[in-house]
């Protein structure tokens, strides 16, 4: 292959040095890497002559066409997956020969016995290999396994695009379009699959013992189960002691959002290793704090600030809401009981006639309200909204509106679950809950009187 030069462009694996404003084009190419070969293995001769031919390609206005059908990767990953079934074959045949009376024996040494063609589907487009055969039906390839049709990374790409909020057929499309790809919603169901196992090792995996805060809510999907119903997903997420946030499980719910079933989910979650929970924070659930003293005695209720604001804004008209925002404030940041049922009633002379129906939200809701005054203020923020949940539950409607609705609560489950793996690979969702951490853990073990302390050794 021969080229003319106008100047000499440097490159290190494969990556350009070239200065900025430096042309490309007719530029020969030489390695600064000391080694023989880059980090794969792959000799820098070959690097070049690849870098030659998509040189030539561009020259000659074909283009430079990497994936999908025609594409150059597919071509690359055909003969090395070849390559690879040639080379498992030598060694089983090999390792066989010393048990059997050497190859091709007959004393019943095995041997090669053609080959069958199969076509795969991989990350860079399908390709069609031969997959070599033995006499004695023995050798069972591991780079591509007997009844495989795709790549463990093709099925990690559905599964990270599933987890993106994509739809199957939205997947199907992607893959036709981007990779040159045939396949089905059924394939990519097929695929997500996978997932079901993980998903069920982490609803069951061991919990810490203790939690300074568990924060709790639902989401509705829609599931058809004879007809399309909204049914709920109850999510729990906890602050460790550490001061992350971790997500402890996902619950589909039979009907609406009910007490009865919260017990059932915190005995679950009591059952997998938390002996206690300082603080439950919650959206006002009418008997929540039942359910929640008999798994945890001692554990404080605490109906969420925001959730209140919000349900009192309900009654009000848009234009309003600022003024009453700010008229609500002083209640909620009140240094005791005493003044902020002051503060409400100031409240209510001023926009009762108005709004009637807000100081009466607050006061159906004083008993799960009261504690948060009587926490010192590094405590008050962190239980002070649950936001960090409303914003995973807004995540999971956006991947739950994708699909319109699930056959069965088995995929809505999967399909959120996937959605948290997005958050974090761990699966956990965790992230730091607060930059001033350390002084609200002192405040909780000060507060609840060592209970901290004492269930984490």
């Amino acid at each position: 292959m021969s080229t003319t030069t106008d100047h000499l462009i440097e490159t290190a694996n494969g990556v350009s040095l070239a200065g900025a404003g430096e042309s490309a084009q007719g530029a020969d190419v030489r390695t600064t890497t000391g080694a023989g070969s880059s980090v794969n293995g792959l000799s820098l001769a070959l690097l070049d002559e690849l870098t030659m031919l998509a040189r030539e390609k561009v020259r000659g206005g074909e283009g430079l066409q990497l994936m999908g059908e025609g594409g150059l990767l597919p071509e690359l990953a055909q003969h090395l997956m070849q390559a690879a079934l040639e080379a498992e074959m030598d060694l089983h045949l090999d390792a066989e020969a010393g048990r059997a009376g050497g190859r091709g024996s007959r004393s019943g040494g095995n041997m090669r016995n053609g080959y069958r063609t199969k076509k795969v589907i991989t990350e860079v487009g399908a390709i069609t290999v031969q997959v070599p055969r033995d006499r004695l039906g023995t050798f069972q390839p591991r780079v591509l396994p007997r009844y495989a049709r795709r790549t463990g990374a093709l099925d990690d790409l559905v599964i990270s695009l599933t987890a993106k909020g994509l739809t199957s057929g939205e997947i199907v499309s992607h893959l036709a379009q981007t990779y040159g790809m045939s396949t089905t919603k059924e394939t990519i169901s097929t695929i997500t699959d996978k997932a079901l196992e993980s998903m069920a090792e982490w609803r069951t995996r061991p919990l810490d013992p203790v939690y300074p805060v568990v924060f709790i809510d639902a989401v509705h999907v829609k599931i058809r189960d004879g007809h399309v119903a909204n049914r709920p997903v109850y999510v729990a997420i906890a602050v460790t002691c550490d001061g992350y946030r971790e997500i402890l499980g996902l619950w589909a719910g039979g009907g609406g959002e009910g007490a009865k079933y919260w017990q059932t989910v915190l005995t679950e979650i009591k059952n997998r290793g938390v002996r206690d929970v300082l603080m439950l924070v919650c959206d006002g659930l009418t008997a929540l704090p039942d359910a929640v003293n008999t798994v945890w005695p001692q554990t404080v209720v605490q109906t969420c600030v925001v959730h209140l604001i919000r349900a009192s804004l309900r009654y009000a008209s848009r234009r309003d809401w600022p003024d009453l925002a700010r008229d609500l404030k002083p209640v909620y940041t009140a240094v005791n009981e005493d003044e902020a049922r002051a503060r409400l009633a100031e409240f209510d002379e001023k926009w009762g006639k108005r709004y009637p129906s807000i100081a009466g939200t607050w006061e159906r809701a004083w008993s799960e309200f009261v504690p948060f005054l009587g926490l010192p203020d590094a405590i008050r923020q962190v239980v002070y909204t649950t936001n960090a949940i409303e914003s995973l539950n807004a995540r999971y409607r956006r991947a739950a509106q994708a699909c319109g609705h699930f056959p069965n609560e088995q995929a809505a489950l999967k399909r959120l679950y996937l959605a948290t793996l997005t958050l974090d690979p761990t699966g956990h969702g965790r992230q730091r809950w607060s930059n001033r951490w350390k002084s609200a853990l002192n405040e909780f073990d000060v507060l609840f009187d060592g209970r901290l302390t004492a269930g984490r050794v």
